[in-house]
């Protein structure tokens, strides 16, 4: 049959095209109408202050775990190994679940705790906990885990989900940072590593006003400022809104806590540790006079009674070797420990701790300060 008298569906001839290419042309395809999402335009003064506003503006003071040492806020507790900084810590959530004085005799506001002792079992801290807390019961508001995922891995989710039902929280510690830090991503320079890493961190404690203790380390090698101490880059020191630094001589009961930061007066305060009972105390009066001893202490404590005394004249009070005393005086001088005048003549140093036993709490009346 000739290819004209194929009838088509339609009854209607076939032609050539039809036969090579029956589907041709193909339906025209209309493409969807393209739309374009722009991000909402945020405005980077909406919550902009003028002066005279911000001054006039009343704000609540602090909340504090421990009145003058530590503030709501994202806080680092570093030490060397076996200085003593995990149990200061465990004194710390025990004293503040229980709401019972911590350190000697500062009282605490009660609140719920949660401590993360990822360096510890849980038979370590049963037997850590029985010595410091002797014959008082263990306080049901202490929550305390040996495992957690890292911050990054959802971590930092868990912790935002205890605290989401417990209002009544004052506390979470991490014992230590470097088990809860997550891996950086790659590429990123150390510095904002650690930064981004302390961040996330620091916007739980900022969330929910609250006071978080990352438990750290000090370096090996000493530094005039012992913030550049901490392990890590200054991005680690840069985020926290305190830092503490505990150190004691390996095999000695008495340490120095250093103290730094935002809402905190700088400060050196006096330990001493414990042993029989695994409690910290804060003693009184200016750390040094705790950390020296023999022919130090006793040239401290006579320039304490007679600031600017001469080196002979030290000797002759003390009934001391006048040479030995002399460079006695001299090394103290080059460790800070003494001030010394062109003349020859010495003085205590300057004393950069808050008069009393506590250091003062910014924003809330001497009264209120703990004594």
């Amino acid at each position: 049959m000739p290819l004209a008298e194929y009838p088509d569906h339609d009854g209607q001839p076939l032609q050539m095209a039809d036969v090579i290419y029956p589907d041709w042309p193909p339906p025209l395809e209309v493409e969807p109408e393209q739309t374009t999402t722009r991000p909402a335009k945020v405005d980077p003064f909406a919550k902009a202050w003028t002066a005279d506003r911000l001054m006039a503006e009343t704000f609540a003071p602090p909340r504090w775990a421990v009145p003058g040492l530590i503030p709501e806020g994202l806080s680092l507790l570093a030490g060397a190994p076996k200085a003593g900084k995990s149990w200061l810590a465990l004194n710390l959530a025990l004293g503040i679940a229980a709401g019972t004085p911590v350190l000697g005799e500062v009282d605490v506001d009660p609140g719920q705790v949660l401590y993360l002792a990822l360096e510890d079992t849980p038979r370590r801290l049963q037997n850590r906990m029985g010595k410091i807390l002797g014959d008082a019961p263990a306080p049901a508001g202490l929550t305390l885990l040996t495992e957690f995922p890292t911050l990054p891995a959802g971590g930092a989710d868990a912790i935002r989900g205890w605290l989401d039902t417990r209002h009544d929280a004052r506390l979470v510690v991490i014992d230590v940072f470097a088990k809860m830090r997550g891996n950086s991503a790659p590429g990123v320079n150390p510095y904002d590593a650690d930064y981004a890493a302390m961040g996330r961190a620091k916007s739980i404690a900022d969330q929910y006003g609250i006071a978080v203790i990352l438990v750290h380390h000090l370096r090996k090698m000493a530094a005039d400022d012992f913030t550049a101490e901490l392990s890590g880059t200054n991005g680690v020191a840069g985020a926290a809104d305190t830092i503490m630094a505990l150190k004691r001589p390996r095999g000695e009961a008495d340490g120095v806590l250093h103290i730094t930061g935002r809402d905190v007066d700088e400060a050196e305060r006096a330990m001493r540790f414990h042993p029989d009972n695994g409690t910290w105390e804060l003693l009184a009066g200016p750390a040094l006079d705790h950390i020296v001893s023999g022919t130090r202490a006793a040239v401290l404590a006579y320039l304490r009674k007679v600031p600017g005394a001469s080196p002979k004249e030290i000797s002759d009070a003390l009934g001391e070797d006048r040479e030995s005393v002399r460079k006695t005086c001299t090394r103290m001088a080059a460790d800070d420990q003494l001030r010394r005048t062109p003349a020859g003549r010495y003085y205590p140093p300057e004393r950069t701790e808050t008069p009393g036993l506590w250091p003062a709490v910014p924003g809330v009346p001497p009264s209120q300060t703990p004594t």
